[in-house]
């Protein structure tokens, strides 16, 4: 049976704040498409905190705060 080589990582952690008039799930989708453009190998991501704006007493937008790590090139 081959033996998989297992490596060690190390990941980076960013914070990133994403926003949507639809839902908090668009929020975080938008924060993870936009940040994909410009950094590789995310890896996963933590809602840290989500807020909202309120007009008339309705929901207007949805913004949430992200930790996502990421995996540092060799």
């Amino acid at each position: 049976m081959p033996v998989t080589e297992m490596r060690d990582h190390v990941y980076k952690i960013l914070e990133l704040v994403g926003s949507s008039e639809k839902s908090i799930e668009d929020a975080v989708q938008n924060a993870i498409t936009r940040a994909s453009k410009t950094i590789r190998e995310m890896k996963w991501f933590e809602v840290v905190q989500t807020r909202g704006h309120i007009e008339e007493g309705s929901v207007r937008h949805y913004q949430v705060t992200l930790r996502v790590g990421f995996t540092l090139e060799e």
